[in-house]
């Protein structure tokens, strides 16, 4: 068998060994800081969509039933689950719509409304600062009125044009219905901070 003499010209020179060497790390580790960086993007965008579908939803207003606590075109946070009490602002399911409305009375209660637009909730009158004005609005159910077992009764804060549970159209919200309560206006900026 024949033995095959090297020179040293056959290999190639110290520096170039050490270049290439250090090219292919630097292409391994950005391989990899790339594939850690993508997974943790995908990650976190997951999180993101869980939270935002499960426990924040966060919705856009259309229209200006809820005026002027919150306008057409604003963006807002909502909080699944919770106990829900009078005069919070919640979004609810209604014919494959969203629609967002103050809650009045619970399960049980009296619901009262004078030609004037005053509301009372078990003959007790209600303190509304939320309102620009009162209004009678679209009503037609039977008044006083009772609100029905593991319902709500829900008004607009635009009570000229707002369709509500004074209306036969809407009724009271079931639970089931209760997308969330709706906390914190994230736009537009001059109405960023907690809903009222």
């Amino acid at each position: 068998m024949k033995k095959h003499k090297y020179s040293p010209a056959d290999f190639p020179a110290t520096e170039v060994v050490r270049k290439e060497l250090k090219r292919v790390r630097y292409r391994h580790n950005f391989s990899a800081i790339l594939k850690s960086t993508v997974y943790a993007l995908i990650t976190v965008a997951a999180v993101a969509v869980l939270v935002a579908v499960l426990l924040l939803p966060v919705l856009q207003i259309y229209g200006n039933s809820m005026q002027p606590s919150i306008s057409e075109g604003s963006i807002v946070l909502s909080l699944k689950g919770g106990k829900l009490k009078s005069g919070d602002v919640i979004a609810f399911y209604y014919n494959n719509k969203i629609l967002v409305k103050r809650v009045i009375a619970q399960p049980g209660e009296w619901v009262d409304i004078d030609e004037a637009g005053n509301v009372s909730v078990n003959g007790v009158p209600l303190d509304e600062p939320y309102l620009a004005e009162k209004a009678f609005g679209e009503t037609n159910i039977e008044l006083p009125y009772q609100v029905p077992e593991s319902r709500i009764f829900v008004m607009g804060d635009n009570r000229a044009v707002s369709v509500d549970s004074r209306n036969t159209a809407i009724g009271c919200i079931a639970e089931e219905q209760i997308v969330g309560r709706i906390f914190w206006c994230i736009w537009p900026f001059d109405q960023f901070g907690e809903v009222q």
